[in-house]
């Protein structure tokens, strides 16, 4: 099975700017890309899922709707890259956001014709409607109370012609919203969007999370099958397996069974060249702070120039350098610079 087909090579003409042709990235978040929280089924899926391991549980209740699907996640991938790009700029976004049905559509690379909007909005219906208890924390919250990847959404404006939803107003749980402020989230290659098989998906999350830019990543046949979320005997499991190997669709990854052994190769990898942290990974420093680091180096009078300085700290940060607070890295490096003369 080949890929789907990229629906729409020129969005960039029709989305928002975050999406435009500089190749503004998508985000997944990490407690999600970890867990197995969305279904793997196409079809109606009522099952009550109890998933837990070593000091994790997870429950999650179907509505009347089903279980979301990790088809439906595509919306949830949509907001959080557009909460991330608020935040890379500096501001903190608000948990409703407004949101435009076609852009979601094109920016997930889905079909915008015939029955694609009723089915986004199924989709929401069972983004909101399951119910989710966890004791996964983020941004060092744990939520103690139940509750869906969206709290509400509602329909802001439709079309009179054809009857769809135009624009949206959604609210993200506390919880996933709390990963995203948390920058609890990984950069996905957007050729996510073009697997078509849901297993495809999920094992893309699991070893971009896992083996991210390293060279390779190896599991067990039956720990990986729990990671999926995976309902099928093991020897489905390892056959499907050996079909999405032989398919090697996967972005970035390719994979390798050796019986129980499943061995993920980085495509990317190179052992002869110094791996950067990509600019939209990397940790956003605030306006205000970087005024306040050059009042510093004005008032040193030691020589030093400013944008020099933000250069090399740059750097440092494309390099790997991840500091748990941006701004205070910042500044004591600023201000161990000017103590004395370049």
């Amino acid at each position: 099975m080949t890929k789907l087909p990229n629906r729409h090579p020129q969005a960039e003409l029709f989305i928002p700017d975050i999406f435009d042709n500089i190749g503004a990235p998508f985000k997944d978040d990490i407690a999600s890309m970890e867990h197995p929280l969305f279904s793997l089924s196409k079809k109606k899926d009522m099952r009550r899922l109890e998933y837990k391991k070593d000091n994790i549980s997870i429950s999650i209740i179907p509505s009347s709707l089903g279980l979301p699907t990790i088809f439906d996640k595509d919306i949830l991938l949509y907001c959080s890259s557009l909460l991330m790009t608020e935040i890379n700029a500096g501001r903190t976004p608000l948990r409703t956001l407004r949101i435009s049905s076609h852009d979601v559509l094109i920016s997930t690379n889905r079909p915008t014709g015939g029955d694609s909007y009723n089915r986004l909005k199924t989709a929401l219906d069972r983004l909101t409607g399951v119910l989710i208890k966890t004791n996964i924390k983020t941004n060092k919250r744990e939520t103690t109370r139940g509750f869906g990847v969206f709290d509400s959404y509602e329909i802001i404006e439709s079309s009179k012609i054809k009857n769809r939803m135009v624009r949206l107003e959604v609210t993200l749980s506390e919880w996933f919203y709390n990963s995203i402020l948390g920058k609890e989230v990984l950069t996905i290659n957007r050729d996510y969007f073009r697997l078509g098989k849901p297993m495809e998906r999920r094992l893309y999350e699991i070893v971009r999370k896992h083996c991210g830019k390293q060279k390779s990543w190896e599991i067990g046949l039956i720990p990986l099958m729990e990671k999926t979320g995976s309902t099928s005997t093991l020897r489905l499991f390892r056959s499907r397996l050996k079909k999405i190997a032989q398919d090697d669709n996967i972005p970035d990854y390719s994979l390798n069974i050796d019986d129980d052994k499943i061995t993920f190769l980085n495509r990317n990898y190179n052992d002869d060249k110094q791996e950067l942290l990509p600019l939209e990974d990397m940790p956003s420093i605030p306006p205000i702070t970087l005024e306040k680091a050059r009042r510093i180096v004005i008032e040193a009078q030691t020589g030093w120039d400013f944008y020099a300085l933000r250069e090399e700290f740059t750097l440092s940060l494309l390099q790997g350098f991840k500091p748990k607070n941006v701004s205070g890295a910042f500044i004591n490096f600023v201000k161990k610079k000017v103590q004395k003369a370049p």
